[in-house]
Parts: C-alpha cells; structure tokens; sequence
C-alpha cells in the first residue's frame, strides 16, 4: 500500500534521507536524516517550515515541551534550534552525542562523549556531569527535572543539579543501550547488549533482571503512568507490568506483529496505547492492557508500509507519525 491510499491518513511528505530520528510539539514535526539534515514540518498538515544542518551526521533529536526549541545530536557534536528565529547554534565537538533530553522548556540536557552537558536555550553551558567509566549511551530526568540518570559502560549513575559528581550509583556489569525511567523516580530500566533488562528499585536498589531474550535490547519505554514498560529484544514486543511491587516472578505480555522491532511509542496520557515498528514495514496499535501475560497475541490496527519504519512519536493524542527508511513521513489517524 502507498502512503497515500493508507486507512486514516491525514497527510503525507517525504524527505530527502533516510530518516533516523522524529519529534512533535507545538504545532511542528521535526524529522533527523542520517546525514545530519533536520526538516521541520506544519503538524497539521505536513508542509516543510525550516531545514537546518548538523555537521557529521545525526542520530537525536528533541523539541522542547513546548516546542519552542529542537535539540540535535550526533557523532560529532550537538546543535539547538530556536523555531522563532531560525537560529541554529552548533556545538562541534569529536564526541559522541548521543542523545538530548528536555527537563523544562529552557534546558535541555545532552550527551557529550563521557559527559553530560545540561545547557540553556542560548547554548550557554549551566553545568556538566563528572566523566563516566565509558561513552554516554542514553539518559533521562527524574523528579520532575531535578535529577539527572545517565548509563553507560557497566551501570547507571545519577546526578543532581549543578552537581558533578554522581549521587548515586547502579551497577550492572556489561553495555548498557538505553534507559527508562518511570515517572515517579520508583524504577530505572536499563536495555543491554547481553539481551536482558536490568532493572533497579531507586529507593533500595534493589535488583532484577529479565533475560533470555533473543537479541539485544535497545529500546524501551514507560507509558505515562509508569505501569507499562515496553521493550524491542525479540520478533515480539514485550510489555511488562509494573503495578504494585513490580515484574519480579510475572510474565510479560507478548505483542506479535514484527519480524524486527524498530521503533516504539507510546500514546500521551493514561491509555496504555503503544505504536509499534518493524523491519518489513509494518505498523501497529495495541492496547497494551489486554490479552494474557506470557502468550503471543496480534492486532486488527495495523499497516503496511512500503519501508522499514524507522521512526515514530505521537502528535497528541489522535495523531500517530510514522517515518520509514526511504524518507517518507505519514501522519495517521489510528481511530483506536
């Protein structure tokens, strides 16, 4: 099926790269090319506003909550755009960013080689996170932007404001690809080259890890009540039940659709809505509360695409944006 013909399209564009990357707030979608190009949509009805360039290729991006500020990062620096102006500041570096995360609409935090930067809008650096053991691989703000959680090589470390040196330290040995946190601050995930999850209760540290999946795990992600914790590791997303006491001797739910996870997304606010990507181009929509932990089970809410789906974000709650690897982006009506 073509991008156009597809059940609930509301629009559809097409950049000229591979997209790696997407983000949606006030009113704009910003779509990362692998070369280091960013295009900026209208979200009502994806007509390009701005392009904007990041030197040495692009691997993140991120809009400020209010969508006033894009964040770029990539293997060789980083870069904010300011969608009032146009202006675009770029930090070059020979350094690893890897990813940026907002903790308010004035500061954003971004992963320098070994280190975090926390910056202002105006790029002016506030403070910067003591060295870690290996490159920052992914990070995410707990307590409502006052602590910092980074991971790399062989744990995570976490940070308060304008202080350096870690307050507090969870050691998993082994690379760790990404981090989830719930929204309360009570968990911290971590996805890991090994094919496992570890998981840590923040105000105990106490530990456990799920394993035994067939490849790494690279992405994962809490919805917004902190209950639901998706993950990519297998042919099957896995989404795990963390109401009362957490996962410890359950069984995830298993979500068939994929020969390859490539992209996750939760819907904003308390649905339990989970949009998910694979590798042959399928698109689906599930309602992550139902079926039965531990078996398999499909969807009816699903797409063909012509690619594999690279990216995918939300643009409030009745709009799903999905990019695939030969550049087109669709903005869908998933009518769920």
């Amino acid at each position: 099926m073509t991008g156009t013909t597809l059940t609930g399209t509301i629009w559809h564009s097409r950049i000229d790269d591979a997209p790696v990357a997407m983000a949606a707030a006030g009113g704009l979608v910003a779509i990362g090319g692998a070369g280091g190009t960013a295009w900026v949509l209208d979200a009502s009805d994806g007509r390009p506003t701005a392009t904007l360039t990041l030197p040495g290729g692009l691997l993140d991006l991120a809009f400020s909550p209010d969508g006033v500020h894009l964040a770029l990062t990539g293997p060789l620096g980083y870069a904010l755009w300011t969608a009032a102006t146009g202006h675009t500041l770029v930090v070059e570096t020979t350094r690893w960013s890897a990813r940026a995360r907002w903790a308010a609409p004035d500061r954003v935090a971004v992963a320098d080689g070994r280190t975090v930067a926390v910056l202002g809008v105006d790029g002016r650096e506030l403070w910067r996170t003591a060295p870690a053991p290996s490159t920052v691989t992914d990070l995410v703000w707990l307590r409502d932007g006052r602590r910092l959680a980074l991971t790399a090589y062989n744990g995570v470390r976490c940070h308060e404001r304008h202080r350096p040196d870690p307050v507090a330290a969870y050691t998993y040995t082994g690379s760790h690809l990404a981090i989830a946190a719930s929204p309360n601050g009570r968990w911290l995930c971590t996805g890991n080259q090994d094919a496992s999850i570890h998981i840590w209760r923040t105000r105990d540290a106490t530990e456990l890890t799920m394993s035994g999946y067939p490849g790494k795990v690279s992405r994962l992600a809490f919805d917004d009540t902190g209950r639901w914790l998706a993950a990519d590791g297998a042919p099957e997303v896995t989404v795990w039940d963390f109401a009362g006491k957490g996962p410890r001797g359950s069984s995830p739910r298993m979500l068939r659709a994929h020969d390859g996870v490539t992209a996750l997304a939760w819907r904003p606010g308390a649905t339990a809505t989970l949009a998910t990507g694979g590798a042959e181009g399928t698109l689906a929509v599930w309602d992550a509360t139902a079926g039965t932990p531990g078996r398999s089970r499909t969807t009816r809410t699903r797409w063909e695409l012509d690619d594999q789906v690279t990216a995918l974000t939300w643009g409030g709650r009745d709009r799903l944006l999905a990019a695939t690897s030969d550049g087109a982006v669709r903005c869908l009506a998933p009518g769920t």
